[in-house]
């Protein structure tokens, strides 16, 4: 979150437009030195927050094109609001794609600095290991995320059921098949990534097509983009209805997340935009959980196995970058399972 200097500064620049630092240090009553105020201009373009225009003198500073898409969000005052109450965006928004996910960064450079020395102590712990302890700490975690995923579509195995169900193939007394079949697809899934790293690369609609049947396998879900419209619950958020426009979506977005620089950018991505366009009747955010996974395994990064994710949380992060295009709250899951999953596996 930000400080209270920082949230003054962005405050005057929303209410002032492009200004230069003079203009915000006269604009403000923040009690700093003007060296100390241009330190705290530095650090909100560090983070993204703000972008600086011009030379010199006649530097301005203004909002980031990806501000509002990554602005601190207060989740428990957001969602105090009830469905109805809640002034979001219900139509599915092409330009948060093509526009800006296209062009801008979601991490500042501390967020990247964070991720890539996780991942360095990963590379440093993978590199300890002998190929039958990988393996043993990927089905370990393959188990946990089964799980977890799982769990976030309503079912009810524990995490001591599904490890006895993936193990030793013993059913949990009063489960449904359907909930063992989920849990059986998402093993099945993550095997088949395991042992075709490069499928999913680079991404493309009939690669999500084939991982998101495999998730569905033996369940009563229509394969394929859908062809019909979709309602999502605790959201007066729309998805598109129109198949043409689906195909148009996932195809932008794959084109969108191969073309990123960071494998963590084109994860967060994919975990976000698979489930925003929800291309197919069920089994969306299954597939967006996979997919993501795919590509970290892809370029040699920890996958995450949102062991430690509260289903709850999850879900109002997605709600809101449905509702306001805002990927504030999913980052954050996404950087704390990541440190998560280095710190507890391989």
């Amino acid at each position: 979150m930000m400080d209270a200097r920082e949230q003054k500064i962005i405050d005057y620049i929303k209410t002032s437009g492009e200004s230069s630092s003079g203009e915000i240090f006269d604009g403000i009553d923040l009690e700093v030195s003007y060296a100390t105020l241009k330190r705290v201009i530095s650090k909100l373009i560090a983070d993204n927050y703000l972008i600086s225009k011009g030379k010199g003198k006649g530097t301005k500073y203004a909002l980031s094109p990806v501000y509002e898409l990554i602005q601190p969000v207060d989740m428990d005052r957001y969602f105090e609001q009830e469905i109805d109450e809640r002034i979001i965006r219900q139509e599915f928004n092409f330009s948060i794609i093509r526009d800006v996910l296209a062009k801008h960064s979601v991490f500042s450079q501390s967020e990247l600095g964070k991720l890539e020395s996780l991942q360095e102590l990963f590379r440093q712990n993978l590199s300890k290991l002998s190929e039958s302890e990988y393996k043993k700490e990927f089905e370990r975690l393959a188990i946990d995320l089964s799980w977890k995923s799982s769990q976030i579509e309503g079912n009810t195995y524990s995490l001591l059921e599904t490890e006895r169900l993936i193990r030793e193939k013993e059913t949990a007394a009063g489960k449904t098949r359907e909930e063992a079949t989920m849990l059986l697809n998402h093993k099945e899934a993550l095997d088949f990534i395991m042992e075709n790293p490069d499928y999913l690369f680079p991404l493309s609609v009939q690669g999500i097509e084939d991982i998101h049947s495999m998730l569905v396998k033996d369940l009563a879900v229509e394969r394929n983009l859908r062809k019909r419209r979709v309602g999502i619950s605790g959201t007066n958020y729309r998805p598109l209805d129109n198949q043409f426009q689906i195909a148009e979506a996932v195809k932008d977005s794959c084109d969108v997340i191969n073309d990123r620089p960071h494998i963590f950018e084109k994860a967060l991505l994919t975990l976000a935009l698979i489930s925003y366009i929800q291309p197919f009747t069920d089994g969306n955010k299954r597939t967006a959980r996979i997919v993501s996974n795919a590509l970290l395994l892809h370029e040699k990064h920890c996958p995450l196995s949102f062991r430690t994710v509260d289903s709850m949380d999850y879900k109002k992060a997605l709600l809101l970058f449905y509702e306001q295009n805002n990927i504030s709250a999913l980052k954050e899951i996404f950087i704390s399972q990541f440190e998560f999953a280095v710190r507890t596996y391989f």
